[in-house]
């Protein structure tokens, strides 16, 4: 008896379907493009601006920056499907990334992974029915002297113990961490309302070539 398999990674386009890219968007990479050798090399820049804005990188999105870069599709897709960072469905309001480094593993991380998994009723990379939380997993998160932690959006719980995870979970302000949100992938802006005056929100290709 045969059986019918579906390949749950095939892109599903629809070819007719109106652009998902927002103008802002396109023109926000196009920033990027003086400061990079090729257009390919903004990927990585016009990846971060994408998911950002829309909450993932979708298949469609996958194409028109590919179009915007001049680079093939697959292209995109390959260097999405290498990072962890980048997800391809939406993700939850908030997303708990746990660290299993050596130092982390050693020190209960992978007992904190399982008591967020069987709290959330989710795997690594799901969201939950609700889509309030979502749950992925780092090498490092450059936490080691505070294992086992963990990062619930941009926020970083230290020494967290299995047990204490529902609490965690359970905490509205357990995402809140009282910084300004990075500016890096928003334009140059004027200060003083002068082009002549502006500050970079990245640093130069062409200005680390020059320094070396």
């Amino acid at each position: 008896m045969a059986w019918n398999t579906i390949d749950r990674n095939e892109p599903v386009v629809d070819a007719d379907a109106s652009p998902v890219l927002s103008e802002a968007v396109c023109e926000k990479i196009k920033t990027f493009f003086p400061k990079y050798p090729t257009k390919r090399a903004v990927l990585l820049p016009a990846l971060h601006i994408i998911q950002h804005e829309q909450g993932h990188v979708s298949w469609q999105a996958m194409i028109e920056v590919a179009e915007l870069l001049e680079i093939k599709p697959s292209d995109v897709f390959d260097t999405i499907s290498f990072y962890t960072h980048f997800w391809t469905k939406p993700q939850g309001e908030k997303v708990v990334t746990v660290c299993r480094s050596i130092s982390c593993e050693l020190l209960g991380g992978r007992e904190v992974l399982a008591a967020c998994k069987e709290h959330l009723g989710i795997g690594e990379h799901q969201t939950t029915p609700d889509g309030k939380y979502s749950l992925a997993v780092e090498e490092c998160l450059a936490g080691c002297d505070h294992a086992p932690c963990l990062i619930i959006n941009e926020r970083m719980h230290k020494r967290v113990k299995p047990e204490q995870v529902p609490a965690l979970l359970a905490d509205a302000g357990n995402a809140d961490h009282g910084l300004p949100r990075s500016d890096l992938f928003d334009p140059p802006v004027a200060t003083n309302g002068s082009d002549e005056d502006v500050i970079d929100a990245t640093s130069d290709v062409a200005e680390m070539k020059d320094s070396n």
